[in-house]
């Protein structure tokens, strides 16, 4: 038997898992805040699961089974769970699979439709206490006269752009968008400038993803958990704002026609598409990687936009400048250096970089000596948070949870949540929604697990330490009406899907 039948073989899923009603109980806490998970499923793959002994209480079941798959990849060599970890597609959403980069697998799960999806944090001298509520609808009515919301929402800046000046930005990035554009941000604040494109690679314009999407869409929001907030520091009493999203149309488009690639390339995961992968033999390998570069510069450029757009809004009402506090993504794989393990490719499935003071990757920038700014947002009613990370992120690959973790699929909060009470808690709670106060129900607080106890898990472990707690004062979702007027999502077995349509995500 070849190599590669070898390797489908062992990737493909179980039928039966000998430990799926006793997994919980194998767990093992270490005492250096994670517990190790070694069951006849995961073979002698590291497990690593951040959770407190409450989040492992709380964990769906069904959880191990993917945690089962993600050890099953090529060349995996660590598979870390994070304590926002729930249901996803083949892997946990808060996953981050380490894999050999000689040899490994590049895993599509693990980086998923959303590639480069991800956060930006700015901040301001203002006072909280400026931020009324009607300086808060204010607020939300200024940023919506400049981003567009929703899943099929247009780019109020560009309109639609040419292909070529397309191919410019997604393969120059930040770089190439100051140079012909200019900007307002300092680009040191960024996480990256810009991810290399092999100028060999195209994009795969038609097929069934679409990718072609993303032409008309940079600078847009989308829908599903995408937002962007307004805050309050607890440490310095001023406002903050963050945002969160992606790639959008052309992200999930690339994302759709290599999935289809797999599938064609290993007919063994007909079955499961989720688990759809690349090894380094394989023809379409190189250009994976490529279309997750490409698709994370325009997801960094998408929120860069975004950023100097809402600075606008925010100049308008409360007279003062933002200043970007740093940008980040997740949903990436990226080659690394893990002094355990030595060069890896590091997927990151709703999971994010957390380089401490002294990470190699951080020589040379303003962020050398401390270690680069970690974003966690919670609900729209509960705190997010920016971390610092510390030397104790080694343990996790370097990595920390993105969010707080969904805890109720969107179907059911459609079907079980009250539409009246949600309005009302919020407006009592003085978050002020969109311009019309009506809370989406799919992504209210009770979908969420609380981000304090999360969070907790993550400074408990010594991964990282809070610089700021930040409680929302106005929130700005994209809501696709069609879904509105409807409100009759179908989950899946563990909800991630609506309408028959993956929606963790929407792009």
């Amino acid at each position: 038997m070849s190599d590669r039948n070898s390797d489908a073989k062992a990737l493909r899923p179980a039928d039966k898992l000998a430990n799926a009603q006793n997994w919980k109980h194998l767990a093992r806490w270490n005492g250096e805040g994670f517990y190790e998970l070694k069951t006849e499923d995961t073979n002698d793959v590291r497990v690593r699961l951040f959770f407190t002994p409450q989040l492992l209480d709380a964990a769906e079941e069904i959880l191990y089974r993917q945690i089962v798959n993600a050890t099953r990849f090529p060349g995996t060599r660590l598979v870390v769970i994070t304590p926002d970890a729930h249901y996803g597609y083949g892997v946990p959403v808060g996953c981050v699979l380490v894999t050999d980069v000689e040899a490994g697998a590049v895993a599509m799960g693990p980086v998923g439709f959303d590639i480069g999806c991800g956060m930006m944090s700015a901040r301001s001298d203002v006072a909280a206490e400026n931020a009324t509520p009607d300086k808060r609808l204010e607020f939300n009515r200024a940023v919506m006269k400049r981003v567009a919301f929703g899943a099929g929402g247009k780019s109020f800046k560009f309109g639609k752009l040419s292909e070529q000046e397309f191919e410019n930005l997604v393969r120059g990035g930040a770089e190439y968008y100051v140079e012909k554009y200019g900007a307002s941000f300092d680009r040191s604040h960024a996480e990256r400038h810009r991810i290399p494109v092999n100028d060999s690679w195209q994009i795969p314009w038609g097929g069934k993803g679409k990718p072609e999407r993303g032409l008309e869409q940079l600078g847009s929001l989308g829908s599903g958990n995408h937002f962007i907030e307004l805050q309050r520091s607890s440490q310095t009493g001023t406002l903050f704002v963050q945002v969160h999203t992606g790639s959008r149309g052309f992200g999930h488009g690339l994302a759709t026609n290599y999935f289809e690639l797999a599938r064609e390339e290993h007919p063994e995961l007909l079955k499961d598409i989720d688990l759809g992968y690349f090894t380094p033999e394989s023809k379409h390998y190189r250009d994976y990687l490529n279309a997750v570069a490409a698709g994370g510069n325009y997801a960094i450029l998408n929120r860069l936009v975004i950023f100097e757009q809402v600075s606008e809004a925010f100049r308008e009402v409360f007279g003062e400048q933002l200043e970007l506090v740093y940008e980040i993504s997740h949903n990436l794989v990226q080659r690394e250096w893990h002094p355990e393990f030595g060069d890896v490719w590091v997927h990151r499935k709703g999971a994010t970089r957390a380089f401490p003071a002294g990470h190699p990757f951080l020589e040379g920038t303003v962020w050398e000596e401390k270690g680069h700014p970690v974003l966690i947002p919670g609900s729209n009613k509960d705190w997010s948070y920016i971390l610092r990370p510390l030397a104790g992120a080694e343990r996790s690959g370097f990595s920390v949870n993105h969010g707080a973790g969904r805890r109720l699929s969107r179907g059911e909060a459609n079907r079980t949540l009250s539409q009246r009470q949600m309005d009302d808690e919020y407006r009592e709670a003085g978050v002020v929604v969109n311009a019309d106060g009506r809370v989406p129900l799919d992504e209210a607080a009770p979908c969420y697990k609380p981000s304090e106890e999360v969070v907790a898990a993550v400074v408990g472990a010594g991964l990282a330490e809070i610089e700021h707690s930040l409680w929302p004062l106005a929130s700005l979702k994209g809501v696709d009406e069609l879904k509105r007027r409807k409100g009759k999502g179908k989950p899946d077995r563990k909800g991630e899907r609506t309408g028959g349509k993956k929606t963790s995500e929407h792009y």
